[in-house]
C-alpha cells in the first residue's frame, strides 16, 4: 500500500511525519531517514489496531484548491 506523509521539523529540529489518511497516525525521528524509518512501522501498527477493532482502515483525504 502506498501513503502519502507530511514532513515537517519542528522548533527543536525534531523531524515529524503524519499520514493524514489514518488518525492519530504520527511518528517522528531525529534525522529525516529515521522519522521516515518510524513512519513506516507506525502506519503498519495502525493499520494492525485498527484491523483488530473493525474500524476502516483508512479515511478519505482529498485536495482542494483555495485561492490565495
Amino acid at each position: 500500500m502506498r501513503f502519502n506523509i507530511t514532513i515537517e521539523r519542528d522548533e527543536d529540529g525534531v523531524w515529524v511525519v503524519e499520514c493524514p489518511s489514518i488518525p492519530g497516525c504520527v511518528s517522528q525521528g531525529y534525522t529525516k531517514h529515521e522519522a521516515l524509518e518510524n513512519i513506516r512501522d507506525a502506519i503498519y501498527q495502525c493499520l494492525q489496531v485498527r484491523s483488530e477493532r473493525g474500524l476502516p482502515l483508512t479515511i478519505e483525504t482529498c485536495q482542494i484548491e483555495v485561492a490565495a
